[in-house]
């Protein structure tokens, strides 16, 4: 049978979850995920844990946060001015907020905390300094 290599669409069926158990996302119930194996479609731990797979073939991998969405940035916890938000807006912590780049890219931040002059934004990913537990089957490659 053959083996997932370098190059090689392939189909996925996973399920992410963190290391208490707390699952963020899953294709179970949709269609299998499909990308290219090495093209940096996927995070490198994900990517690197298909070669050699055969269809059918199931493994339950664990990936550190530096083959995954990296760890914390301190750089991307941004102090930004209260008087800046418009008042009729009610801004709370945990809140998901989208702010404007430079060149008018979008960047997602959560509200971490507010303060009286200013409201402290997180834009790291929010799976960012976390190790990350996927059950991945491989489906087939195309």
């Amino acid at each position: 049978m053959a083996k997932a290599k370098k190059g090689d669409k392939v189909k996925v069926h996973y399920t992410g979850k963190l290391t208490d158990g707390e699952q963020f996302d899953s294709s179970v119930g949709r269609e299998p995920l499909s990308f290219t194996v090495g093209a940096g479609q996927m995070i490198k731990g994900f990517d690197d844990a298909i070669p050699g797979m055969e269809p059918g073939e199931k493994k339950t991998i664990k990936i550190m946060p530096a083959d995954a969405y990296g760890e914390i940035n301190e750089e991307a916890i941004i102090e930004f001015p209260r008087k800046e938000i418009p008042n009729t807006m009610e801004i709370t912590e945990g809140m998901r907020l989208q702010l404007n780049g430079n060149s008018g890219q979008p960047i997602p931040v959560v509200v971490k905390e507010i303060k009286e002059d200013v409201i402290i934004l997180d834009a790291n990913h929010h799976l960012a300094g976390k190790e990350l537990i996927f059950d991945i089957e491989l489906v087939g490659i195309d």
